[in-house]
């Protein structure tokens, strides 16, 4: 009786302990199964409108693919070669394992491994590679518990995309895609079961560096599958007698759109809240607004070392270009030779000099009835509001036209300008337009901000102009596409009006003009283009440069471009101003019209008044009179002078009087004016000064003639 007591004590603590291990074993395997790791990444991709991928983004690069969507003979390939008893077992089979020890022990080493299917997802996901018994008990347990919470098909989906192909591939869809240039939807069977043959060892057996190897280990897969009664005798005959036909595709980064990549992960994080690392893991698609042969041409010119004059190496710049009508970022360059993860130049702020001016004093200045393009204000050397202002080449007219100020981009009249429409006035159009600035005062008007402007702002403020008056946030991302093929965001903007399409006219003419004729005439460019320059000074460098800037925009795009060193000591300053963004601009907008035939002019809108180009007074004007016969009186007097090539130009006659000369008439489109009332006996003294409608001024006199009898 005391040994059956013992007995049956020993068989229950045995029973308890057994129940212990099993229950360990059965519910153990969910601490040990992380659910956020049966989310595999996936490669996400930045691609165009088109489909063009222009870049890749992944920590393991996987192309998810349904089981549906694999073909029967790629699955049964796969269970042929590596678990035979897949649907047979629970996780773990005891079988194979039995078999594969006694095959060990047979051969006196380890040639056949006992993993299922389920038992090497789970050691792939969630374990280690180490060779150790708490590491494959860990995977046991791992493995029934996926058997008990997964369908095999879920269990095989999982494997056919968890697999590691070698080159850096994962998964059945982006191994197929790889080396045979298709879909896994389409490999036939020979393709399928090089696949499956590559599970074992994929860098030994890898077709493209051991194509012999891989061939003899297809062959395997395929007598495999005829030993399981996948496929016939006959068809595993037929498949082995194929040769290995690959069409490797090999993705090679785009070193010309990693500056756009940049801006694309920076949006997507500020606006969509989607980190790096979510990109990379996540399996999306991002359609970007990328016009890919402008990134192009855009980064050849920037590789041209001409365009970039520094007083030593590492002059850089930045370029954005923006579609007029949408806002959409057509191209950007964040740097001369831009790696991803660089300073991405487009987004940096900087001093933006004399291209700030029609954005904080002209434009907002025009939307007052007071200031009209050829509304005259001061322009003479002078203290304002305790702010001492001087041109740049230190001549001064007394007064000057909003337009030949804008034009000649002086810098006193844009100061008095400013002061006189006030600074909170200017700032509260700086942040309509995107750019809200702390700084408060009058070194705005030249662009003396304190922490300067990006050139993405800037090309989205000039858009105000070059789109009747409106603009928005740009964008880069059309489109984010998750791995389920759902849209989840879409990109756009909503433009707001900042200035009316008058003045948006207005100050497109003005700007044509700056380009062709004032500050903006550097470079060549025959097609339609309005566009501002700016220069900043070197801090630390007499006379020399420290930003140099052309932002500009054509019927189609607005642009933004900026010149300079990272760093500004005394050992780095650029030998050129504003000439070389301009004619780097005017480069690359030649280029694109080669292919894309840009617009020859601006349309006005239908909306909008004409602005007359300004009126050149002549100087030389030589006037001549004298005495004729006939006519109802017995003696005419006639005064002639030289015609101005302009028919605008009104002419003034004056008679010389004691006291103040008196203004007897005006003459337009004519050159000649017939006197009445003439003094018989005696002289009279006539002279003629031409007079400008636009800007109400009067330009230099003429000659004096007395007539006399």
């Amino acid at each position: 009786m005391k040994k059956l007591k013992w007995l049956s004590l020993s068989f229950i603590f045995l029973l308890v302990l057994g129940i212990i291990g099993y229950a360990v074993i059965v519910f153990g395997g969910g601490l040990i199964v992380d659910e956020d790791d049966l989310i595999l990444d996936a490669t996400t991709t930045i691609e165009t409108s088109d489909g063009e991928v222009v870049g890749k983004l992944y920590d393991e690069n996987r192309v998810p693919v349904a089981l549906d969507d694999i073909p029967q003979h790629v699955q049964k390939a796969f269970i042929a070669i590596e678990d035979r008893r897949f649907y047979d077992h629970a996780g773990v089979d005891f079988i194979s394992i039995v078999r594969a020890v006694y095959r060990d022990i047979v051969a006196m080493s380890k040639v056949e491994g006992g993993s299922t299917i389920t038992q090497q997802l789970a050691k792939n996901l969630f374990l280690s590679n180490d060779k150790t018994w708490m590491r494959k008990t860990k995977e046991l347990m791992a493995a029934i518990h996926l058997e008990r919470h997964l369908s095999k098909n879920d269990i095989l989906e999982l494997y056919l995309n968890e697999i590691y192909f070698g080159n850096g591939v994962y998964g059945v869809e982006a191994a197929s895609r790889r080396f045979f240039n298709k879909s896994a939807t389409d490999l036939s069977l020979t393709e399928g079961a090089l696949l499956a043959g590559l599970a074992k060892a994929p860098n030994g057996y890898s077709p493209i560096n051991h194509p012999d190897k891989a061939a003899h280990r297809r062959n395997v897969v395929l007598q495999a599958m005829t030993d399981t009664e996948v496929i016939s005798a006959a068809e595993r005959s037929e498949a082995q007698a194929e040769a290995v036909d690959l069409d490797v595709q090999t993705y090679e980064p785009k070193p010309w759109a990693a500056s756009y990549i940049d801006l694309v992960l920076k949006e997507a994080k500020d606006k969509y809240e989607l980190s790096s690392d979510e990109l990379r893991r996540g399996g999306y698609r991002l359609v970007v607004n990328i016009d890919s042969d402008i990134q192009q041409m855009a980064y050849e010119k920037f590789r041209d070392d001409d365009y970039f004059p520094g007083n030593t190496e590492g002059a850089e710049g930045a370029f954005v270009m923006l579609e007029q009508d949408s806002g959409k970022v057509a191209a950007a360059i964040g740097g001369r030779d831009y790696q991803l993860g660089d300073l991405n130049r487009v987004t940096v702020n900087r001093q933006p000099g004399s291209a700030i001016k029609p954005l904080a004093v002209y434009g907002p200045a025009m939307m007052q009835e007071a200031y009209q393009p050829y509304t005259l204000i001061p322009d003479q050397k002078t203290e304002i509001a305790g702010y001492n202002a001087t041109n740049y080449d230190d001549q001064y007219a007394g007064a000057v036209s909003i337009y030949d100020a804008l034009v000649a981009s002086k810098n006193v009249p844009a100061v008095w300008l400013l002061n006189d429409i006030s600074i909170p006035y200017s700032k509260d159009y700086l942040a309509k337009l995107g750019m809200p600035i702390e700084d408060e005062g009058l070194a705005i008007a030249l662009g003396g901000l304190s922490e300067g402007v990006t050139p993405l702002q800037m090309a989205t403020a000039f858009r105000a102009f070059a789109n009747g008056g409106e603009t928005g946030e740009a964008f880069a991302i059309e489109q984010i596409i998750d791995r389920d093929g759902t849209v989840i965001h879409e990109g756009k903007t909503s433009d707001a009006e900042v200035f009316s399409p008058q003045v948006a006219w207005n100050m497109t003419a003005i700007l044509s003009t700056a380009v062709t004729e004032g500050t903006g005439s550097a470079g060549e460019y025959a097609k339609a283009l309005a566009g501002k320059t700016g220069t900043t000074q070197h801090p630390h460098v007499d006379g020399e440069v420290k930003d140099a800037w052309f932002t500009g925009f054509t019927p189609e795009y607005v642009s933004a471009m900026w010149m300079g060193f990272d760093t500004s000591d005394d050992t780095q300053y650029l030998t050129a101003g504003s000439e070389m963004p301009t004619k780097l601009t005017k480069a690359i907008l030649a280029d694109i019209d080669d292919q894309k035939s840009l617009a020859a002019s601006f349309d006005k809108p239908a909306n909008v008044t004409a602005l007359p180009e300004p009126i050149d007074l002549p100087r030389d004007i030589t006037l001549h009179g004298d005495y004729s016969f006939g006519g109802f009186s017995l003696f005419d007097a006639k005064l002639e002078w030289t015609e101005a090539t302009d028919e605008r130009v009104i002419y003034r006659i004056y008679r010389e009087e004691e006291g103040l000369d008196k203004r007897i008439a005006e003459v337009e489109g004519d050159n000649e004016y017939k006197l009445d009332h003439i003094r018989i006996f005696g002289s009279t003294r006539y002279y003629v000064v031409p007079y400008d409608p636009l800007t109400k001024t009067e330009g230099q006199r003429s000659n004096t003639v007395e007539l006399s009898m």
